[in-house]
């Protein structure tokens, strides 16, 4: 190993301090000279909370310091209510010049402290040990528009001045405190400072980050204003040895920089960073990634110095992909199935053991999944929506450390069984499953789905996966997960950002925790740079790895304006400048409106109702709980449209008849509003008989019903990888006497709603193979075992055990019978009809632009329905959508070959036959499609022009269709 080198000014690095994680360091070291160099040096505070690894789920604030309102008592133990007091953030220095607490009206004046070596502490004289302290004024015309715009949730705080003689670059460097005083001269109150306002003010920057690669070198680039000091430390290995480098960054205005020569390509490095953590109360020194890594080593232990531009990471006609694009007219034109890369192979023999559950299993072109994925293609489908596939944590990226169950032992185990699930339980944590939804690094593909952890491997396999898919005519969506991050603090290895500039990146509440109501360490992209850090992040997705659109996890807990600018962004990508065609990538994500976000108590977040109008999707659960009955997070016998609701009821008490006949017809409201693209505007007969818009309708809670303004802003789905599965829920909801056909047919009404519907179709892979999952309602940890995929048909997973204790417990007296009965149990000729009926689906999706409108007005002059009002037949809705006809006025002609469609779910466990009047006279005839249907139920569908007569048979969907020319 060859001596370590600085290459700036010797500078001794602190040692390590001895943690249970690995590289934090102490904060030993020489006093920085400041405007008070003779400082004497003060031993630091003691660490006094605890960081655990966080998992998917609900997790509340960590702190363990007592909380502190007033001033402590002369008997009170004084460092650790010191302590809290400081470790509270109540206050917020919002701009440069002014500082918003909420204050009492008995305050006479207020002071700013701060301490470069974080020896702020509260006795029974006050705040002491400070190297500054700096009287501010009240400002009486309070906080400005923009603060107020930024920070609603602090509308009422007082606003105080700084003065502008205060060195704010160095002073935001220190342990900071605000303390208020009466008349007296008392102290009466002591906080901590919240920094993000005052940072994006004085230090927003939009210059180059991470690692930057010209001809002859590699500059570093980290945005971190409030860092004392920062080093880079090299190395060749990826884990192993000591750095070889020390290189120490020069800050400029708050971005610390430093250049090294090309030879540093293909080494790995660390930021070694002394800064003030507010968690601790401390100055901390720790080493950290960058938050802009493009390559990692295994578990992102180290950063990888990789020029993504060298022709070694690029598969053959890389550069030409963009040329080679499926086709994509129009974003109305999009389908999407959402797909775990793990899942897709991980159980398919089909594939190469060395491919399995990873990137290359997609490169794999005669596997069955392949091929599953190749009839999907070639029936329409144009979008493989890909789970969390960044560097996340829950599993080891070295395969060699994952634990491992007996499945033929387990197979052999009642369906009913308890033993599965504990045997999957007690590794969930050491296996290679989780879905990935606990984020580290947003910028690298994740480590475990590539055949080798370490150096650029993850890369040129990911871009082999991309290239693969869109060559067998599939564009690729990657979910992406800016809401939250796994880690924060200054201890958890995985933590990243909020080492790089503590309390800055993460949401706060007004008292200074972090908030968790995503389930963990809640980002704030209200803040500039984090803003940033995500429009970086999906510019460089796109442009990188070529990717055609992004799935927002919980994007109503980001800003609307980051989503417009994000978009934006990407619109500008152009082929000749950029190697992507921006236009073509489309946008969707989860618009609840929820938490700390709610009601726009932080921001105009992006909601559903407030994300409209500007062409970027959201999920649309108004329609999924009326086809399947309750909600994910009400009782799970709760009966919907095509569950059984009035028409066939299982055991749960809905009501008397009155209320559950108001059910059913509101199900079916929501359900045609949903099929008219969730339209907020579209015009329609409700059951009452009024005419209505969708913003008319509600929701039990009041919330509008149709809140789009246009079809691609609504995203139509009635299963994801979220709670149970189609099939699953089916089994639930359903009678329990019903046969296993009847809940194949269910399913299959279920996703014909969700195919045919205006807007944009989305299906939860599986969900057209009957896919189980043991009844299991939130598997994102559940192990290969209640994931399986089968390729191959002969299984649909059902019956592998009672699902895992953590989250179905309470369900197991409901999911016990129903797994111990073999007879819910579908055999490999009911999956292979629904995987037919669904490839049916998508083949009369395309066969017509007229279930593929564009425009708002193209729906509400084209989209009727036909059995409305109060006289409706129960279970039925009949939908018509209108084509013009030559050389008649009116409507443009979209369809060469229909001039009408109607199509009509019949969700009754019985034939319906009903005359329509408006339909009489007509040419219609079944879909050539469903003509030459599998299913011999659907070809029993009829029409008789005379009378306008319909007969359709029970749980079937049936399209037909008026032919030009007849």
């Amino acid at each position: 190993m060859p001596p370590l080198v600085c290459l700036a000014s010797p500078i001794s690095l602190p040692p390590l301090r001895q943690t249970p994680f690995p590289r934090p360091l102490s904060t030993s070291r020489q006093p920085v000279p400041f405007e008070n160099p003779n400082l004497s040096y003060r031993p630091s505070l003691p660490v006094l909370f605890s960081f655990p690894g966080a998992r998917r789920g609900p997790r509340n604030c960590r702190r363990t310091i007592p909380r502190c309102s007033s001033m402590p008592n002369s008997s009170t133990d004084q460092r650790v209510l010191s302590q809290a007091c400081l470790s509270n953030e109540k206050a917020f220095w919002v701009l440069k010049s002014l500082i918003a607490w909420n204050t009492s009206s008995d305050v006479a004046s207020v002071c700013l402290y701060a301490s470069w070596e974080a020896k702020l502490c509260l006795t029974d004289r006050g705040l002491e040990g400070e190297d500054f302290k700096i009287p501010l004024e009240w400002e009486r015309f309070g906080l400005p528009s923009k603060v107020l715009e930024k920070f609603p949730h602090i509308r009422d705080y007082k606003a105080y001045t700084v003065p502008a003689s205060v060195d704010f670059r160095k002073i935001l460097k220190c342990q900071l405190a605000i303390a208020s005083f009466g008349d007296d001269g008392k102290c009466s109150d002591v906080t901590g400072i919240q920094l993000p306002g005052v940072l994006d003010d004085l230090f927003a920057y939009d210059g180059p980050l991470g690692a930057i690669f010209s001809k002859r070198s590699i500059t570093l680039n980290l945005w971190a204003p409030t860092a004392q000091v920062v080093h880079a430390l090299l190395y060749k290995c990826p884990s192993a040895g000591d750095p070889f480098e020390c290189i120490h960054l020069k800050d400029q205005d708050g971005v610390w920089c430093a250049v090294g020569p090309r030879s540093w390509e293909g080494c790995y490095y660390l930021y070694q960073i002394s800064v003030y953590h507010q968690s601790t109360v401390r100055v901390e020194t720790y080493t950290v990634s960058d938050p802009y890594a493009r390559g990692i080593s295994s578990n992102g232990s180290r950063t990888l110095l990789v020029d993504l531009n060298s022709e070694d990471l690029k598969p053959s006609g890389w550069d030409d992909l963009a040329y080679e694009k499926p086709d994509l007219p129009s974003f109305s034109d999009i389908s999407i199935y959402e797909l775990h890369i793990r899942d897709f192979s991980e159980n398919d023999q089909s594939v190469d053991p060395d491919f399995r559950g990873g990137y290359l299993a997609f490169t794999c072109q005669d596997s069955l999944g392949i091929n599953h994925l190749k009839k999907l293609s070639n029936a329409g489908l144009t979008h493989l929506h890909l789970l969390p596939c960044f560097q996340f944590a829950g599993v080891d990226d070295d395969k060699s450390q994952w634990k491992h169950t007996d499945d033929v032992m387990m197979s052999k185990l009642p369906a009913d069984s308890e033993q599965q699930q504990a045997i999957i339980t007690s590794i969930q944590d050491e296996d290679g499953y989780n879905w990935g939804y606990n984020p580290v690094l947003w910028g690298v593909p994740k480590g475990s789905y590539a055949s080798n952890p370490n150096g650029p491997c993850r890369i040129l396999e990911f871009r082999k996966m991309i290239q693969a898919l869109n060559h067998i005519g599939l564009r690729v969506v990657l979910d992406v997960v800016y809401n939250h991050v796994h880690a924060s603090g200054p201890l958890d290895e995985t933590s990243i950002l909020d080492k790089v500039v503590p309390g800055y990146y993460l949401r706060r509440t007004i008292e200074g925790c972090i908030e968790h109501s995503t389930c963990m360490n809640n980002t704030a992209s209200e803040h500039f740079m984090v803003e940033r850090l995500i429009i970086d992040d999906l510019l460089y997705w796109a442009t990188a790895y070529k990717v055609d659109g992004f799935r927002f996890d919980l994007m109503g807990h980001l800003m609307k304006g980051t989503m417009l600018r994000a978009k934006a962004a990407i619109e500008n990508l152009t082929k000749d400048v950029d190697g992507v065609d921006g236009s073509k990538i489309y946008l969707y994500g989860e618009g609840w409106d929820f938490g700390e976000v709610a009601k726009n108590k932080r921001g105009i977040n992006a909601s559903q109702l407030n994300i409209t109008g500007n062409g970027i999707g959201s999920f649309n659960d108004r329609l999924r709980d009326a086809i399947l009955g309750g909600s994910p997070f009400g009782h799970p016998l709760q009966q919907g449209f095509v569950t059984g609701l009035l028409l066939q009821p299982n055991e749960y008490d809905h009501g008397d008849k009155h209320i559950v006949d108001g059910m059913l017809s509101t199900s079916a409201d929501h359900i045609q509003v949903g099929l008219a693209a969730n339209l907020r505007n579209f015009v329609l007969t409700s059951h009452k008989g009024d005419v209505m818009k969708g913003c008319e309708i509600l929701t039990h809670d009041g919330m509008p019903v149709g809140y789009a303004l246009s079809p691609t802003e609504t995203v139509n789905y009635v299963s994801a990888h979220d709670n149970e599965t189609l099939f699953d829920i089916i089994c639930l909801k359903a009678p329990v006497g019903i046969s296993v056909d009847d809940r194949c047919r269910i399913n299959h009404v279920a996703t014909s709603i969700v195919a045919l519907s205006q807007g944009i179709p989305f299906f939860h892979c599986g969900d057209d193979m009957l896919r189980s999952k043991s009844l299991d309602r939130d598997s994102y940890n559940s192990g290969d075992w209640f994931n399986r995929l089968d390729f191959s048909y002969q299984s649909n997973n059902w019956g592998v055990g009672l699902p895992p204790r953590g989250k179905n417990e309470n369900n197991w007296p409901l999911i016990r019978p129903r797994l111990a009965d073999s007879s819910f149990k579908p055999q490999k000729h009911h999956i292979l009809a629904a995987v037919e009926n669904f490839i049916e689906l998508l083949q009369i999706r395309y066969s017509s632009q007229l279930f593929r409108l564009q425009t708002a007005n193209d729906i509400q002059e084209r989209v009727r329905f036909l059995n409305t009002g109060t006289s409706w037949v129960q279970g039925l809705i009949v939908m018509s959508i209108e084509d013009c006809n030559e050389g008649k006025p009116g409507i443009v002609q979209l369809d060469h070959n229909y001039s009408y469609i109607v199509i009509i779910f019949n969700a009754c466990p019985t034939e319906v036959s009903m005359p329509i009047p408006a339909l009489k006279r007509r040419a219609l005839q079944l879909h050539p499609v469903l003509l030459d249907s599998a299913d011999s139920l659907v070809k029993r569908s009829s029409y008789e022009s005379s009378s306008g007569c319909f007969k359709i048979p029970q749980r079937t969907t049936a399209v037909f269709v008026e032919v030009r020319g007849n």
